[in-house]
C-alpha cells in the first residue's frame, strides 16, 4: 500500500478511535469553545476598559451578561479578552519550550559522550524546583508583562521537554530500523530528520497539550501575583486579584474567571488524554 493511501487511512482511523472516547471528544468541545472566545469574543464583546459608573458591581443581566465589576466594565467583555491573553501565554510559551528543549535533548539524547552528562545535570537542578516556584522567580527577574510571562513560563517548561525527547530519543536510536541506517552510510542528520524525530512527535505533541493548560495556570498566577499582565490589560489572574475584595457583595467577579481557568485547563487535559491514546499503537481501537 502507497503512502499517498496509507497516510489518509491510518488518519481516518485514528479519528474513528477518538470520537469513540466521550472524555477526549468533551475535552476538544471545550478547548474548542475557550479558542472560539479568545479568538472571536474580543471582536463582538467592544473594549474591555469602558467604564460606567451608574452600573458599578452589577449583577449579571441583559445588558451585562456576567455583571460588571467595581468600575463599571462589563466582565463579559474583560473574560473574553482574558481568554486572550491566557491563549497567547500557553501557547507562545509551549512553543519556546519546545523550540528550545527538543534540539537539546535531540543532541544530548543521540550523540550521549561528554554533553549528556552536562545537559541532565542541569535538568535534575531545575526539576528541584516546583515549576510554579521557577517561574515566579523567572518573572521577577524579568519584569512584569506578558512577554516576561512567555518566557518565564517558556523557560520553566523546558526541563520537562529536554527530558521526554531524550528519553524518546534514547529508546529509537537503538531501534533497528536506525541500526539498519548506520549500517547502510546514512548521515546523522538524516537519521535524525528521517527516523529519531518522526518517531518523538506523538509524545511531544501530548506533552504541549499538557503544557499549555499548566502554561494557562501559570500566566493566570504570575498575574494574580502581581507577576504577569498589568492593570489595565484584561486578564483572569487580574481579574481575581480584583475580585478579592467583593467575595460578598459580587461573588460573580471571582466565579467567572474561576470557572474559566477550570473549564480551560479540564479541556486541554482531557484532549491530551485522548490523543496519548489515540497516537499510542498499543492502544485498543
Amino acid at each position: 500500500m502507497t503512502d499517498a493511501i496509507a497516510v489518509p487511512l491510518r488518519r481516518a482511523r485514528m479519528w474513528r478511535r477518538f470520537r469513540r472516547r466521550p472524555m477526549p471528544m468533551t475535552g476538544l468541545v471545550l478547548v474548542a469553545g475557550f479558542l472560539l472566545l479568545a479568538l472571536v469574543g474580543p471582536l463582538v464583546t467592544g473594549d474591555p476598559a469602558q467604564q460606567d459608573y451608574l452600573a458599578t458591581l452589577a449583577p449579571p443581566s441583559a445588558a451585562h451578561p456576567m455583571g460588571t465589576d467595581d468600575l463599571g466594565r462589563d466582565a463579559f467583555a474583560r473574560i473574553a479578552h482574558g481568554a486572550q491573553v491566557s491563549l497567547q501565554a500557553g501557547v507562545l510559551s509551549t512553543a519556546l519550550a519546545m523550540a528550545v528543549g527538543i534540539p537539546i535533548g535531540l543532541v544530548a539524547g543521540f550523540y550521549r559522550r561528554w554533553l549528556d552528562p552536562i545537559v541532565m545535570r542541569l535538568v535534575d537542578v531545575t526539576l528541584a524546583f516546583p515549576f510554579l516556584v521557577f517561574a515566579v522567580g523567572l518573572a521577577a527577574i524579568i519584569g512584569p508583562s506578558l512577554k516576561g510571562v512567555v518566557l518565564a513560563l517558556g523557560f520553566a517548561q523546558l526541563p520537562a521537554v529536554i527530558r521526554i525527547t531524550r528519553g524518546e530519543v534514547l529508546a529509537i536510536r537503538e531501534m533497528d530500523y536506525v541500526a539498519a541506517a548506520v549500517a547502510d552510510g546514512a548521515g546523522d542528520a538524516h537519521i535524525i530528520f528521517r527516523y529519531v524525530l518522526p518517531n518523538c512527535a506523538s509524545p511531544l505533541i501530548v506533552q504541549a497539550t499538557v503544557a499549555i493548560p499548566t502554561a494557562i495556570i501559570g500566566e493566570s498566577t504570575l498575574s494574580f501575583l502581581g507577576l504577569g499582565v498589568q492593570p489595565p490589560t484584561p486578564s483572569w489572574g487580574v481579574m481575581l486579584t480584583t475580585a478579592q475584595q467583593y467575595l460578598g457583595d459580587a461573588p460573580w467577579l471571582a466565579i467567572w474567571p474561576g470557572v474559566m481557568i477550570a473549564l480551560a485547563t479540564l479541556g486541554f487535559n482531557l484532549l491530551g488524554d485522548g490523543l496519548r491514546d489515540v497516537l499510542d499503537p498499543r492502544s485498543g481501537p
